[in-house]
């Protein structure tokens, strides 16, 4: 007897088996039931905080993982529908940056690089770049712009779609307010 589907249909199947063969050891019903259960949910039984000593607290704890993980997935599925409408959204003339289209009219400045040399400015020394690719692994090489020296010291332009924060002289926002250290 193996899940092929919901937790509850197998669940209930298991308890009419269970019904109908009588006076079973109630560790071997456990063992039974997990060995029919699906991997994922098996990988969450086992990160369970809580004892399962029983076969009613198995098969509770299932049902209740099962729901969470059903939901969980209903609402990743729901998240990907919208992806795929932002998506859709942009056009021709749009550039893609963090999964959102923006106008190249708006931001001209926004374009994709076909090389690791248009990402550094003309102030970056080529050793440094070298060295840095030779420290970094490889799947890291896309990101050598973010570590960079020259760049770290300057910020980028505002934009119009950029939020403004007036900090001189008004009083901080309202919200949590946590203590820094001396160094921050």
């Amino acid at each position: 007897m193996k899940e092929c589907g919901h937790v509850s249909l197998y669940i209930a199947d298991f308890r009419s088996l269970v019904s109908r063969i009588g006076d079973w050891v109630e560790r071997a019903l456990i063992h039974h039931l997990r060995k029919g259960l699906a991997s994922i949910i098996l990988e969450q039984l086992a990160s369970h905080p809580s004892r399962i000593d029983s076969l009613h607290d198995l098969m509770d704890v299932t049902l209740e993982l099962d729901t969470r993980l059903f939901s969980a997935l209903s609402l990743l599925s729901y998240r990907h529908e919208v992806f795929k409408e932002i998506q859709d959204f942009g056009g021709d003339n749009s550039v893609s940056l963090l999964h959102l289209f923006f106008g190249n009219m708006d931001l001209p400045h926004l374009c994709y690089h076909d090389s690791l040399e248009e990402l550094w400015d003309e102030e970056e020394e080529p050793e440094e770049v070298e060295t840095m690719m030779k420290v970094l692994p490889s799947d890291y090489h896309q990101y050598l712009d973010v570590l960079s020296k020259v760049k770290a010291e300057k910020l980028p332009p505002h934009h119009a779609c950029d939020h403004h924060i007036n900090m001189e002289g008004s009083p901080p926002p309202v919200g949590v307010i946590y203590s820094l250290s001396n160094q921050e």
